[in-house]
């Protein structure tokens, strides 16, 4: 029940409006955003993720990082 949770919360926050995404089943995000093989490194207090640009879906999934990691954090 925590894996659909939180696999609706990311259609809900960061996909709404990526054609595919939006309402894909669990088995497609799976294969479209969670199996993306990439790094994430730290410097100085920033944090760069860096991905294969032949990787189909990379535009969605670094739109779906910049939308969560701009939420405000919560105290």
């Amino acid at each position: 029940m925590l894996a659909a949770d939180l696999d609706a919360w990311l259609r809900f926050l960061a996909l709404h409006d990526q054609n595919g995404l939006a309402d894909a089943e669990p088995q497609t995000m799976r294969m479209r955003i969670y199996h993306q093989a990439g790094r994430l490194a730290h410097h100085a207090r920033i944090r760069h993720l860096r991905l294969d640009a032949s990787w189909p879906w990379v535009t969605a999934f670094t739109l779906a990082w910049n939308r969560l990691t701009s939420l405000p954090q919560t105290t």
